[in-house]
C-alpha cells in the first residue's frame, strides 16, 4: 500500500534511537507484555479491525461527520453490510475500513454507524489514494487519533501466510503526549510531559532479540518488527499491536507468543532523518 518510498514501506533497523527511548518505554510499561489486538473472534464478534475490497463501481453513499471540519466528505463506497470494528452492536470504536480496487483508493471511518435511509453517520472520516504519497493537513485527526491511515499497519493473515510483512505496524500505548511527530498529523491528550511518547513515534523491536525459536508466522511478524517497526496510533491498552481479524488465526499461539515480549525488548528510534517534506510520507531511504 501506497508506493514504494512512503515511510510505511520503510525499514528503520538502521536508524539511531531516540534519545527519550529509556523515557518512553518507561512510560508505557517496560515490563509489561505485548498483547496481539486481533484474531479469530472475540466476545462473538471478529477480533481485530476489519477491512472490505469493494469494486469500482460500488455505490457511494452520503456520510455525515461529528468531526466535519477534519473529515474527508466523501460520498464513501459502503456497502450496507460492510463489517464494523467489535461488530454491528459495538459500543467500542467502530471502524469502517474499505479500499476501492478500481481507484485504488482506501476510505477510513470512526464510529460508523448506518441509517435506515442509507446514509451513514460517522465521527470522523479519511480518504487515501494508495498512489500517493500525500498527508493529510496538519493537525487534522483520521479515522486514527494520530492522523494517520489503519490499514497499512495492521498485521494481515495473507502478508505473514505469504512469508513476510514489508511495513510498518499500528500500535496503542495508555498515555500520549501533547504533541505528534512526522508522519503523524494530530494528538490526543492534553499531557505536556515529554518523557510521554508523542503520536506518530515509531519503535523496533531490538535487533538481539532472538526469534528463532518462534513459530513460522510469529517470525514473520517479530521480523517485521525488527526490520519496519510500529508507530504509535492511538491512546489505548499498553503494547497491543493491531491486526485484521481472520478464522485462519492460531488465538492461542498469538497470545502466548505476544506475551513473551516486554516493553524493554523495544527502542524508539528516530525517524527524523527520513523526512524528506512534512507535508508528505515520502521518505529518504536509511543511510
Amino acid at each position: 500500500m501506497f508506493p514504494a518510498d512512503n515511510v510505511w514501506n520503510t525499514p528503520i533497523d538502521s536508524l539511531p534511537v531516540d534519545p527519550r527511548s529509556d523515557a518512553y518505554v518507561g512510560t508505557i510499561g517496560a515490563g509489561r507484555t505485548f498483547h496481539p489486538d486481533f484474531g479469530t473472534v472475540w466476545q462473538g464478534a471478529p477480533n481485530g479491525i476489519p477491512y472490505t475490497l469493494v469494486p469500482g463501481d460500488q455505490p457511494r453513499v452520503r456520510v455525515s461527520f461529528s468531526y466535519a471540519d477534519e473529515s474527508d466528505s466523501g460520498p464513501y463506497p459502503i456497502p450496507a453490510d460492510a463489517p464494523i470494528e467489535g461488530g454491528p452492536s459495538s459500543n467500542g470504536d467502530r471502524h469502517v475500513l474499505l479500499v476501492d480496487t478500481g481507484k485504488c483508493m482506501l476510505y477510513e471511518l470512526y464510529a460508523a454507524y448506518a441509517q435506515t435511509d442509507g446514509s451513514w453517520k460517522a465521527g470522523s472520516g479519511a480518504i487515501y489514494d494508495l498512489n500517493a504519497n500525500k498527508l493529510r493537513p496538519s493537525s487534522w485527526t483520521s479515522a486514527d487519533a494520530a492522523g494517520l491511515p489503519m490499514l497499512p499497519g495492521l498485521v494481515r493473515f495473507d502478508e505473514v501466510d505469504a512469508g513476510a510483512i514489508n511495513h510498518a505496524l499500528r500500535f496503542t500505548a495508555p498515555l500520549t503526549q501533547r504533541a505528534f511527530v512526522w508522519p503523524a498529523r494530530h494528538y490526543a491528550s492534553s499531557n505536556r510531559d515529554t518523557s510521554v511518547p508523542p503520536m506518530g513515534e515509531r519503535f523496533r523491536l531490538k535487533a538481539d532479540f532472538d526469534i528463532s525459536s518462534y513459530p513460522p508466522q510469529i517470525q514473520v511478524i517479530f521480523s517485521a518488527l525488527k526490520t519496519y517497526g510500529m508507530m504509535l496510533a492511538d491512546n489505548g491498552s499498553p503494547w497491543y499491536v493491531s491486526g485484521a481479524p481472520d478464522p485462519r488465526w492460531d488465538d492461542d499461539m498469538l497470545v502466548r507468543s505476544f506475551r513473551s515480549l516486554h516493553g524493554s525488548d523495544f527502542e524508539a528510534v528516530d525517524a527524523s532523518s527520513l523526512m524528506v517534506d512534512p507535508s508528505s510520507a515520502a521518505a529518504a531511504f536509511p543511510g
